[in-house]
């Protein structure tokens, strides 16, 4: 099994309730759902004239739509050589979930990780049992995806990014629809930091016992 890999890198976890835990990035191309305020739209398109050696993915520092294809014993011998001190990995993208990530998942866990997938919802979970799963549901955008129950059933947490009113109500009729299990934690992510959205989601998490996410690695002006 080998993975299209857009970037690599170690940093701080900045959205949900890992926030602020020393994590490792692994970012996967490719992506269809098409979210318009994306901010990695870079990822979207796995185009073969833009895959590079390995190296080029590893801390790559800027936007681009280059990748390397990497096995799941690569990516673990491409963070010990890097040097990376977290124990915590993010699986990320576009959509990681487009990919079988189980064997990926297995030879990190065996070096030592703990995983976290962040995914939209709309593609199926091959997945370790102990891999926490961060659905961040992305409804009626432009790629004609649809969030799935089993992806919200086996989540352990849902993060919602909203700026107004219609996306929480859109969340409770997905709530109705795919209804999570008990423990699964909620949380509500303005988008980009604006002030009413910040305020809708705080009146929102109060009113609901909801958690707030705040994307602090934006506040920080870190990746």
């Amino acid at each position: 099994m080998l993975y299209p890999i857009n970037e690599i890198f170690q940093t701080i976890q900045g959205e949900g309730l890992f926030t602020g835990a020393p994590a490792i990035f692994i970012r996967l191309q490719g992506c269809p759902v098409g979210c318009p305020w994306c901010d990695t739209q870079h990822t979207w398109e796995l185009e073969p004239q833009n895959k590079v050696a390995v190296k080029q993915v590893i801390n790559k520092g800027a936007a681009a739509p280059t990748w390397a294809e990497l096995s799941a014993e690569q990516i673990v011998q491409a963070l010990i050589d890097a040097g990376y001190t977290a124990k915590h990995i993010v699986l990320t993208g576009g959509e990681p979930a487009m990919y079988d990530l189980r064997p990926l998942g297995e030879a990190l866990e065996a070096a030592g990780y703990r995983l976290q997938i962040e995914t939209s919802g709309t593609f199926e979970l091959l997945l370790t049992a102990n891999t926490w799963v961060t659905v961040s549901p992305k409804l009626d955008m432009p790629g004609g995806y649809l969030v799935r129950p089993d992806c919200m059933q086996r989540a352990d947490e849902i993060k919602h990014p909203v700026a107004m009113q219609k996306h929480i109500d859109a969340l409770d009729n997905l709530l109705k629809r795919c209804p999570p299990k008990a423990s699964t934690s909620i949380s509500l992510q303005p988008i980009s930091q604006r002030p009413r959205a910040t305020e809708l989601a705080i009146e929102t998490c109060i009113a609901r016992n909801w958690r707030l996410s705040v994307q602090l690695h934006k506040y920080l002006a870190i990746e």
